[in-house]
């Protein structure tokens, strides 16, 4: 097996002079550093990993714990997340909590035995707080994606949920629609609680009335109610639009109207947050508020690791990507309008 110091004995160096080398640290002419990087790479020399963490106190590894891996939004996220990573010479390990408080808090143990750098992180909901204060309390930096929790600072890569919602309402409000239902994820999500505002805001600012039986409450992801949807179409007025927080529900709402026979947007409008991969392929086409979910991940790992090499400032920052209103199928005028 090659060493450091078979390279050192044929590039006329010491081995400390390579050691240097290998981890970029210490003051080497570009003479000398060429030299033993030519060496490096006619020998084969593999670093060892373990080696290199105990001389940079860094193992870089980092990971990313994010919420529903079947979403579109959080598959385009990681691959921006892991082009991020290998630009700045890091792994990335992948975790997946399924909105799942328990299999949440089995990755962050997971993440604590495993000495990553930091952490990408989407926490399940609010009841994530005791997962985050164990990586403080362990000195693990990370930084929030999309969502918050109450009680914790830390760095945030977060889109504008309030605005985009606000957007999609002001959308269908301009179409016509006064009767808008919300279904929304949980309440105890941070995300689900700006759209919510977002949605009563473009009410009020389009002189909709905001009716609280208009609004169904469940999860993000594998929405199945059946009787709650039922409920919201058998208002005294019923719906003419339904705002769906985000794109998976979107989804299952289309194919439970389906069922009932109702035609997306001929009898009833339908928008979404974050867009969809398989819009293409997907009648009718969805209005949504498009996100910029490689960026998320992109930003999101270049923040990380700019906190971990210690290049970040002190204070936490928050950056806040804008959505985009991408007018597609799914939305037209109420039936009524268009008779």
């Amino acid at each position: 097996m090659i060493t450091i110091y078979d390279i050192a004995k044929k590039a006329n160096v010491s081995a400390m002079t390579v050691s240097k080398v290998i981890n970029h640290t210490g003051r080497i002419s570009s003479a000398t550093r060429e030299r033993v990087q030519q060496v490096i790479d006619e020998l084969g020399y593999i670093p060892n990993s373990n080696a290199r963490s105990l001389v940079l106190q860094r193992t870089q590894m980092l990971s990313l714990l994010i919420t529903d891996i079947t979403n579109p939004f959080y598959t385009t996220l990681a691959r921006g997340a892991e082009d991020a990573a290998h630009l700045r010479g890091y792994r990335l390990l992948f975790g997946n909590s399924d909105e799942d408080y328990n299999k949440e808090k089995d990755y962050v143990d997971a993440i604590l035995s495993t000495r990553v750098d930091g952490v990408l992180y989407a926490p399940a909901g609010d009841r994530s707080l005791p997962h985050l204060k164990q990586l403080q309390e362990r000195h693990i930096p990370f930084v929030f994606l999309d969502r918050t929790v109450p009680g914790i600072t830390s760095d945030i890569i977060a889109g504008d949920s309030r605005e985009g919602a606000i957007e999609l309402i002001r959308y269908l409000v301009h179409l016509g629609h006064q009767r808008i239902a919300l279904v929304n994820g949980s309440s105890e999500v941070s995300t689900a609680r700006l759209r919510e505002e977002g949605y009563i805001a473009g009410l009020r600012e389009g002189g909709a009335a905001f009716d609280p039986e208009l609004v169904l409450r469940t999860g993000y992801r594998d929405f199945s109610d059946e009787e709650g949807l039922d409920r919201l179409l058998s208002q005294p007025g019923q719906p003419t639009a339904i705002f769906a927080a985000n794109n998976m529900l979107a989804i299952a709402v289309i194919r439970l109207l389906r069922k009932r026979g109702l035609r997306v947007p001929e009898d009833i409008s339908v928008v979404c947050f974050d867009d969809l991969d398989l819009a293409s392929a997907f009648d009718p086409f969805l209005t949504v508020a498009a996100q910029p979910a490689y960026d998320f991940g992109f930003q999101g790992v270049q923040m990380l690791i700019d906190r971990i090499e210690g290049k970040a400032p002190s204070e936490a920052q928050t950056v806040i990507l804008p959505s985009e209103l991408r007018i597609r199928a799914s939305a037209s005028a109420p039936r009524e309008l268009t008779k």
